[in-house]
């Protein structure tokens, strides 16, 4: 089990995670584009010879880093969940190879109750930002930080069905998020949830696979990417997505379970 953090959250502001090189081969791509929804059909995405990488498996590369902050003590793991996600892409990932990232405790939020720590990975490829809700960390005395987004006022140019699958969270965990309330559960109901849920950065690349559908734009041309997680989503669900925007260039959105808002302030850029 983790202790109580031993010290208060605004101390973690820019601490120094490290830097980490990891490798990975064509079938960690391949199996990372499976995992969260590509097809058999989409050969450029799970075929060895056509592959072209889709830039949201940086963030399965980069997950050791908001790891490592738990592992040093910062917030309780049991009960920390990840709020929001950035990701800024910055060169084409090969279809294998090494990824040398450096990251940081980049700020620290109060929001009362519990405090919003970011942890920003930096590479060559890309700049992701992990944004982790931690309760029992705030009343530091540190700002507040930004309010939530809001959906646009006009209604949506799109809505789409994005379906997940019952074993979703099973296979996409295979990529390194091995946080036991996603397959477990009693780990589930311990972190408050009925039933294991679907990692967040799985929901999220799985909805920009359905807006670069949508959009006539190919996923591998994505240039920015962020998304807030309202809600968990399980297994088997099915997502109600509005989005806003005419062409691929700058496209938002949001999702729904049923009545459940399970994903805010999304927004996707492609070339």
């Amino acid at each position: 089990m983790t202790a109580a953090p031993a010290r208060p959250a605004g101390d973690w502001r820019g601490v120094d995670l490290g830097s980490r090189t990891v490798d990975y081969a064509e079938r960690d791509a391949i199996l990372y584009a499976l995992a969260v929804g590509a097809s058999a059909g989409d050969l450029d995405l799970v075929f060895e010879e056509r592959l072209r990488v889709l830039p949201t498996f940086a963030l399965t590369l980069a997950q050791w880093a908001p790891d490592a902050l738990g592992g040093l003590g910062a917030f309780d793991t049991r009960t920390a969940v990840h709020g929001a996600q950035r990701l800024l892409v910055l060169g084409q990932l090969p279809r294998s190879g090494s990824v040398t990232m450096r990251a940081r405790v980049a700020e620290v939020w109060d929001k009362g109750s519990a405090a919003v720590f970011e942890v920003a990975v930096e590479s060559d490829f890309f700049v992701a930002t992990w944004s982790l809700f931690a309760p029992g960390c705030g009343c530091f005395g540190g700002r507040r930080g930004p309010s939530k987004p809001e959906a646009p006022r006009a209604g949506p140019e799109h809505r789409l069905v994005l379906s997940t699958a019952p074993n979703q969270a099973a296979l996409y965990r295979l990529l390194g998020d091995r946080h036991h309330m996603h397959i477990d559960p009693a780990a589930a109901v311990a972190a408050g949830k009925p039933r294991p849920f679907l990692h967040g950065l799985c929901t999220l690349a799985a909805a920009t696979l359905a807006v670069a559908q949508n959009y006539d734009a190919h996923p591998a041309d994505l240039r920015s990417l962020a998304g807030r997680f309202a809600a968990p989503v399980y297994p088997g669900d099915q997502l109600s997505m509005a989005c806003w925007g005419t062409d691929a260039d700058a496209v938002t959105f949001t999702a729904e379970v049923g009545e459940h808002t399970v994903l805010t302030g999304g927004e996707a850029k492609f070339s």
